[in-house]
C-alpha cells in the first residue's frame, strides 16, 4: 500500500491573489484531486516537500488548510487514488507527436528536426515528473522517442555509428600519444567534444584526420565515432563517454557534467538547461567555418570556456 499526503484546504473567495498562488503550486507538486479543496499526492512524489510547504503557506495567510498522512482503507481506495494519476492521455499525446515528426522528417530542415526532438523530449520529462506509478505507457513513449532520435539522426548523418555491446577497458593514456585520431568530416558535438577530450587529457600532441569515408580509416590512425573505430558508442554511451570512462576521464566532475550535455545533444535523454545553448554554439561554429582543421581549432576554445565554467563554484 502506498503512504499518501492529503491536503484539505480552504481559501476564501476574495482577494483571489491566494487562490491563485494556491493553485499554481498545486498544479506544479502534480497533485491529484479528490474534489474542489481536497488535494491527494503519494508521500513518495518529489514534491511531498512542496506540499507540505504550502500548507503551512495557506495557514501562514489565515487560511485553514489541514495536511494527513494516511494509507488507503483498501485496494479498491488505493486504485481510486492511483487512478488519479494516470497520465496515458499525456502519453498517447506524445506518442501521437512522434509520429508526426517522423512523418514530416523527409521535408523537415536540420534546424527543425532538432528543435522539434528538443521539444519532444521537454514534453516526456514533464509528463515523467508527475507519473509516480509508470507503466507500460511510459516505457512505450521512452521508447518511441528513442527510436525517433535514431531515425533523425540516421537521416542526417546516414554514416552515424551504431552502439556495440563491447566492455569499456582501462587505458593508459602513455601508450596514446603523438598518434593520428581519425573521425568523419564535418564533425558535430560528439566528434568535436571527444577531439577536445583527447587534445587537453590525452595525447600531448595529437593530429586530427577527417574522413569522407570512414572505411578507408588508416589503419596506423585511432578511429573514433564510426562503425568498427577503436572509439565509438558502447550501449547507451556516445564516443565522449566512452573515451572519457576509458582514461578515467570522468573522474573529473567537469568533465562528467559535459559529458551529460553532448549525451543530451547527440542521442538525447533527460534534458539539461544548459544543453541547447552548447547547441547552438557548435551549430555556429560549424556555420562559420567550412574547412574543418578551421572548425576544431575553434571549438577547442569553446570546450576550454565551457570546462572552466563548469569547474567554477556555483
Amino acid at each position: 500500500m502506498t503512504d499518501w499526503l492529503i491536503l484539505t484546504a480552504t481559501l476564501p473567495t476574495s482577494p483571489s491573489g491566494l487562490r491563485v498562488r494556491v493553485w499554481r503550486a498545486l498544479k506544479a507538486t502534480g497533485a491529484g484531486t479528490l474534489r474542489e479543496g481536497v488535494y491527494v499526492l503519494p508521500e513518495s512524489a518529489p514534491a511531498a516537500a512542496s506540499l507540505r510547504d504550502l500548507a503551512h503557506t495557506i495557514a501562514e495567510a489565515g487560511a485553514e488548510s489541514h495536511l494527513l498522512e494516511v494509507r488507503a482503507r483498501d485496494q479498491a481506495q488505493e486504485a481510486a487514488f492511483r487512478a488519479l494519476f494516470d497520465r496515458s492521455d499525456a502519453y498517447a499525446e506524445l506518442l501521437q507527436a512522434v509520429k508526426e515528426a517522423r512523418k514530416a522528417m523527409a521535408r523537415a530542415t536540420e534546424a527543425q528536426l532538432r528543435k522539434t526532438l528538443r521539444a519532444l523530449e521537454q514534453q516526456l520529462q514533464q509528463v515523467q515528473d508527475s507519473d509516480f506509478f509508470p507503466g507500460k505507457e511510459a516505457a512505450r513513449a521512452v521508447d518511441a522517442l528513442a527510436s525517433l532520435r535514431r531515425e533523425v539522426e540516421l537521416h542526417l548523418s546516414p554514416d552515424e555509428p551504431s552502439p556495440t555491446a563491447a566492455a569499456i577497458a582501462s587505458l593508459s593514456v602513455a601508450q596514446y600519444q603523438g598518434r593520428t585520431w581519425a573521425t568523419r568530416k564535418r564533425p558535430w558535438v560528439d566528434r568535436l567534444a571527444t577531439a577536445w577530450l583527447v587534445w587537453r587529457f590525452v595525447d600531448k600532441s595529437p593530429k586530427f584526420l577527417w574522413l569522407s569515408d570512414p572505411k578507408k580509416c588508416p589503419k596506423s590512425a585511432i578511429g573514433y565515432d564510426f562503425d568498427g573505430a577503436t572509439f565509438t558508442h558502447v550501449g547507451e554511451l556516445v564516443t565522449f563517454e566512452v573515451v572519457a570512462r576509458s582514461f578515467g576521464l570522468d573522474a573529473d566532475a567537469a568533465v562528467a557534467r559535459i559529458a551529460q550535455l553532448v549525451h543530451s545533444i547527440d542521442v538525447g535523454g533527460i534534458p539539461l538547461d544548459e544543453a541547447p545553448g552548447l547547441e547552438l554554439m557548435v551549430r555556429g561554429l560549424q556555420a562559420q567555418h567550412a574547412d574543418d582543421d578551421d572548425l576544431l581549432q575553434a571549438a577547442f576554445g569553446l570546450f576550454d570556456t565551457l570546462h572552466a565554467a563548469m569547474k567554477a563554484p556555483r
